[in-house]
């Protein structure tokens, strides 16, 4: 990993922990990593539902589909 990282302390509860690490089949680190991944990975769904019937594209499936000649 060759991120910045930053090191912390955090009480968890112990169970909980030991089930996650099971589910993952990964140490504290990797589990807890793959948690905040997920965490993130919901609140852009989340943003992106939100962004439903919203956001409007002008173009034409058709014409994009096609390759040009050149």
């Amino acid at each position: 990993m060759n991120k910045k990282t930053r090191r912390t302390t955090a009480n968890l509860p112990a169970d909980l922990l030991k089930e996650a690490m099971h589910a993952t089949g990964q140490g504290i680190t990797e589990t807890l990593i793959e948690g905040l991944t997920l965490v993130r990975r919901s609140r852009a769904a989340l943003l992106a539902e939100q962004l439903r019937g919203k956001v409007q594209f002008d173009f034409n499936v058709k014409e994009s589909r096609e390759r040009s000649d050149s």
